[in-house]
């Protein structure tokens, strides 16, 4: 598995990585967000989506677990989850999310609560840790890309 790891200093740095992710999006991929509480894994699956297409609100899905964004007016249609609340990944199949995913995109918060999504060639793992004390020098993102990934690595 390839890897990449990249400083983003600010908000502008964060949009421009999620734009480059976006750009190599297919159907079919997963983007797996990891890190601790505020660490900016909304923020970038808000620059995915906008970079995408999207125009307006992207709530956070921690408490409906699912939002859904189509395409059109997308490029591709993307669902974006937050695992957070998951108590055990077999909680997966009664909110239907193979349903969900079939010829889209899904954004994953919290994977690990969802038994992980890493196994899957299309899987892009992004950790974003805090970059400087206390994340003021904003954040570092580790890309890790399944065999799907190769060449596609933002």
């Amino acid at each position: 598995m390839t890897a990449t790891r990249e400083t983003l200093p600010d908000l502008a740095a964060m949009a421009a990585y999620g734009a480059r992710i976006a750009a190599a999006l297919r159907a079919g991929d997963v983007i797996a967000l990891e890190g601790g509480l505020g660490a900016g894994k909304t923020t970038l699956a808000r620059a995915i989506l906008a970079a995408l297409g999207h125009q307006g609100e992207v709530p956070s899905p921690t408490f409906t677990i699912i939002e859904t964004y189509a395409a059109p007016p997308l490029r591709l249609p993307v669902v974006h989850a937050d695992f957070y609340r998951l108590e055990d990944p077999c909680e997966l199949a009664e909110i239907g999310l193979d349903d969900y995913r079939e010829g889209a995109v899904l954004i994953a918060e919290w994977p690990g609560n969802a038994g992980d999504f890493a196994h899957e060639p299309g899987c892009l793992s992004v950790t974003l840790e805090p970059a400087g004390q206390n994340g003021e020098g904003g954040r570092i993102a580790i890309a890790r890309g399944g065999a799907d990934w190769v060449g596609r690595l933002p």
